[in-house]
């Protein structure tokens, strides 16, 4: 049985060789001992290669009887260049392979005496480019930190008159509200070395590597005195200790525990400031918030009016703005906004208009940026007929509610086009930021939200009846039941009086609600606290309904324009409603005359004992 591959190589036999010897057809041939095979030459031009045996004498023979030429090629020296140059290349990928690993095992070791070392990252000073200038709507937290500039800059004046400049500042605000941002102006303006580090760097799995890098980090600023360290998000390492649910973390410990060493390790004015950052300041242990530490807290508030003007001014630098694009409205607009927001509207509107292919960013992408950050994107438009009239009713009940109410927001918008999250349709509301500025809401405001937030169900009541009311208030339920209870407990806005029985919330990760879960009142106490939540709210809804039911013609035309147009604006919807917006409290007393039909709306709802999804 013959191999195909032996067969394609030597395509004839060797007694056939030796018969085409003697009939002279051979021109020459060679043998290779080596290789125990002859390179036949025939006289016709073709070669072939035939396999012979080892010591083999008779081809020799054939060959000197026939006079053919045979010459014998010895390899030997070939193959042992070869195996040379195989033994060699196999050398150096041993040598190649072991310095590989050498050089890992080296950088193993090198990581491992590295490990407690701190990973600051040291800005140079080309690199901060950011100034005050930048930093907008915080002009008080900017003021508090001038005279930190000036002590790195001037230090000479402080030190004649004894004054010692504070070893730390902490930053406390919001997310967003520029807090990294303010860090980053300071260096700029000093023109120092700018360590920037995140707290949860600090810890590691290992026990001590975090006071190791603490230590480093320390160490490393005092050879580049004068500086700044900024740590943002210390309460990751500046929780309190020993609190909680199964005590604490001992390596964070003993990490906070090196900090507040270094800390006060720091030598009066040796030009080394600590500044940090946290929107949570209530977490922190006590003893790093105590003079000597951190001596200075400056809290940075989400911006005004006029900050947010500000900060829209400066993000709009760089970017194209139509004519129509009135910044202080928007900044009326967008109350309750930190800097991040806001620029982040602005980004979202530059999008817009790129998508758009326009010039320059007008108020239309503005509105569009604004409906998408606070309600979402938007919806495919509803079809359903039936189910755009009731939400049709239910928005316009929002809306006309709110502005025959006393002390409520002015209505923005109104529209029935969808957005994501389920929402059918929204009344978009413009808050008075006067009042949400001021951190002093009135009993008038709260109530008149409550009001307003029943404003779609008490359209339903009114429209369809009592038996035909649906779930898609159980959000404005929810809160009404949340405010209404805020009021009541917190605000001292019942008859229960001047008293506080709950708090904003509890911390039982932090070990101080652990054991209070009960309330600290009593039952009875409770009991009324439900009835003046639930009396307030039933108040809230007779006063819609009493309105939606003296004005139904006003609805229906508002229903009717909402279902056609989708979207009604505040001019437009002023307009069909017969509004004076500068004398909102013109209806005051219209409020205190309950319509009959509308109680009797209300006792039948109340005996249906209705629930909400």
């Amino acid at each position: 049985m013959s191999l195909p591959f032996f067969n394609q190589i030597f395509s004839i036999s060797y007694s056939q060789l030796l018969n085409q010897i003697t009939e002279k057809k051979v021109k020459s041939l060679e043998l290779i001992p080596a290789r125990r095979e002859v390179e036949v030459l025939y006289k016709d031009g073709s070669n072939e290669k035939v396999s012979v045996f080892a010591n083999n004498q008779q081809i020799l023979r054939t060959a000197e009887a026939a006079d053919t030429p045979l010459t014998v090629k010895d390899i030997r020296k070939e193959q042992e260049l070869v195996g040379w140059v195989v033994n060699i290349s196999l050398l150096l990928m041993l040598i190649i392979g072991l310095t590989f690993l050498f050089r890992r095992s080296s950088q193993v070791a090198n990581r491992a005496m590295g490990f407690g070392r701190s990973q600051p990252r040291l800005k140079p000073q080309e690199d901060l480019s950011i100034r005050f200038e930048d930093v907008a709507g915080i002009s008080e937290a900017k003021e508090e930190l001038q005279e930190v500039v000036k002590f790195l800059q001037q230090p000479e004046s402080f030190i004649k008159l004894g004054a010692r400049i504070p070893r730390g500042i902490l930053l406390v605000g919001a997310p967003g509200t520029g807090k990294t941002l303010l860090a980053k102006a300071i260096a700029g303006e000093a023109g120092v070395p700018f360590f920037s580090t995140a707290a949860s760097e600090f810890v590691e799995l290992f026990v001590g590597v975090g006071a190791s890098r603490v230590r480093d980090l320390f160490r490393k600023a005092k050879e580049k005195a004068p500086c700044i360290i900024f740590i943002d998000e210390i309460d990751a390492v500046g929780r309190q200790r020993g609190a909680g649910i199964g005590g604490g973390n001992d390596e964070r410990e003993q990490t906070l525990n090196q900090l507040l060493t270094e800390m006060d390790g720091f030598s009066d004015n040796s030009g080394v400031i600590l500044l940090a950052a946290t929107n949570r300041p209530d977490v922190l242990d006590t003893a790093l918030k105590r003079p000597g530490r951190f001596d200075r807290r400056i809290d940075i508030s989400l911006p005004d009016r006029p900050g947010r003007k500000e900060i829209l001014a400066v993000h709009a630098r760089t970017r194209p703005l139509a004519d129509d694009v009135c910044l202080q409205d928007w900044a009326r607009r967008t109350p309750g906004f930190s800097g991040a927001d806001l620029a982040n509207l602005l980004n979202e509107a530059s999008i817009l208009t790129a998508r758009q292919e326009k010039a320059a960013i007008g108020s239309e992408q503005l509105e569009a940026a604004l409906e998408r950050i606070t309600m979402g994107l938007t919806a495919a438009p509803l079809q359903d007929s039936a189910k755009k009239r009731l939400i049709a009713y239910h928005e316009v009940g929002h809306a006309l509610v709110a502005a025959f109410t006393p002390n409520a927001d002015r209505v923005d918008k109104v529209t029935l086009l969808p957005r994501g999250g389920g929402v059918g349709g929204f009344t978009r509301f413009w808050p008075d930021d006067e009042i949400l500025d001021s951190g002093l809401i009135t009993k008038g405001y709260l109530i008149a939200r409550l009001v307003v937030a029943l404003g779609g169900r008490a359209a339903e009541l009114v429209v369809f009846g009592p038996d035909e009311i649906t779930q898609g208030a159980s959000g404005d339920l929810q809160s009404v039941a949340q405010l209404a209870r805020e009021m009541v407990t917190r605000f001292g806005f019942s008859r229960l009086g001047p008293v506080a029985l709950e708090s904003s919330g509890s911390q039982v990760f932090l070990g101080r609600d652990l054991i209070h879960t009960r309330p600290s009142y009593a039952e009875s106490t409770g009991k009324i606290i439900d009835q003046q939540v639930r009396t307030l709210a039933s108040e809230a809804l007779k006063r819609a309904v009493n309105l939606l039911s003296s004005r139904r013609e006003v609805m229906d035309l508002l229903v009717e324009e909402l279902i056609q147009e989708e979207t009604i604006n505040a001019d437009r919807f002023e307009v069909l409603a017969g509004l004076n917006p500068k004398t909102p409290s013109n209806h005051v007393g219209e409020l205190d005359d309950l319509d009959n039909q509308a109680q009797d709306a209300i006792n039948e709802l109340s005996s249906h004992n209705t629930t909400t999804a």
